[in-house]
């Protein structure tokens, strides 16, 4: 009797053993994925979700979907993916900008980068270029700064908002040349690029689509590219390491990241298929007409990536001492 006892329980455990086991890869993903967006729809994260999810929704067959949660520097949609269910059906498309600048921006974080996050894989990287404003006598960045240091305080510099890019990067050109430029925050990066072009303000650092017509019509003038190579759209445009100022490279990336404790099963198969996508003829052809560069990372790269570039971005707001509450 003992004996069928024994048996009978380990039948029954078998039976709801199996039913409360997580689907198997197969299975994955077992319902819609959200793609979640620290920013608005149009912006270079959105587009680079937008890429993606189309991929995959041909990969899996199963829909893929760009939800935009703007707000907070990025944070809102960090701490939201961040409290998801780690099932693999909630993801982050993170920007570089606000996943290892905001630890040092921000003092009071809901989300950790390393201990929130699961890396998942790198999509796209996107270098930016120094435009100044054509009427200013300067034509190259070493003009610039000689001109920049014959006039202390006559210079600003637009950005898209405390914390931003266009922020740190502009500081840090005046740390490394030891120029002083005022700052002109605004709420976004088109009114930014309207009022260097109407000589409201000298200078811009942004990504080359946005201003590469205004360019080629002389209604602005590029000095550099701050990254470790030229840029096909300005070929003519030097980086700033051969325009006389090293160390200063702002590349930035947008890469999905998925919620810690989120099944290694699910997130080599996410990997996998987004190593299809982004390595497909069509998907890097999109991203350089945008101005950008299919990059991948899998999760073992991209973990140590992140952590590299958390350090790189600390010590770079810890000397120009950008802060943001």
């Amino acid at each position: 009797m003992l004996k069928q006892l024994l048996l009978l329980a380990a039948a029954l455990g078998l039976v709801f053993g199996s039913a409360a086991a997580p689907a198997q890869t197969s299975d994955f993903p077992a319902r819609p994925v959200a793609i979640v967006v620290p920013g608005a729809p149009g912006g270079g994260g959105d587009f680079t979700a937008r890429l993606l999810a189309e991929g995959l929704t041909k990969s899996f067959g199963k829909p893929f979907v760009v939800e935009n949660r703007a707000g907070a520097g990025g944070n809102i949609a960090a701490t939201y993916v961040a409290r998801a269910q780690p099932d693999g059906h909630t993801l982050l498309l993170a920007y570089s900008g606000t996943h290892v600048a905001n630890p040092a921006l921000f003092s009071n974080l809901q989300w950790d980068p390393l201990k929130s996050f699961t890396p998942v894989a790198l999509a796209i990287t996107a270098p930016q270029v120094l435009v100044l404003n054509k009427d200013l006598p300067a034509r190259s960045l070493g003009e610039f700064v000689a001109y920049a240091k014959n006039n202390p305080g006559k210079i600003n510099y637009a950005s898209s908002g405390n914390g931003s890019v266009q922020h740190i990067g502009s500081e840090l050109l005046a740390l490394r040349t030891g120029i002083r430029m005022v700052h002109v925050p605004y709420k976004g990066a088109g009114a930014a690029l309207a009022d260097v072009l109407s000589g409201q303000v000298s200078l811009l650092i942004t990504t080359p689509p946005a201003v590469v017509g205004h360019i080629r019509n002389n209604a602005m003038r590029a000095l550099a590219i701050a990254s470790k190579m030229r840029h096909p759209m300005l070929p003519d445009v030097p980086t700033t390491a051969e325009a006389g100022v090293p160390d200063i490279e702002l590349d930035a990336w947008f890469a999905l990241y998925a919620p810690a404790g989120t099944p290694k099963s699910a997130v080599d198969r996410l990997a996998g298929e987004l190593e299809k996508v982004v390595k497909s003829a069509d998907f890097k052809h999109r991203a350089e007409e945008a101005g950008t560069y299919a990059t991948f990372m899998g999760p073992a790269q991209l973990n140590a990536f992140t952590r590299t570039e958390l350090v790189y971005w600390a010590d770079i707001i810890r000397k120009i001492g950008v802060k943001v509450e």
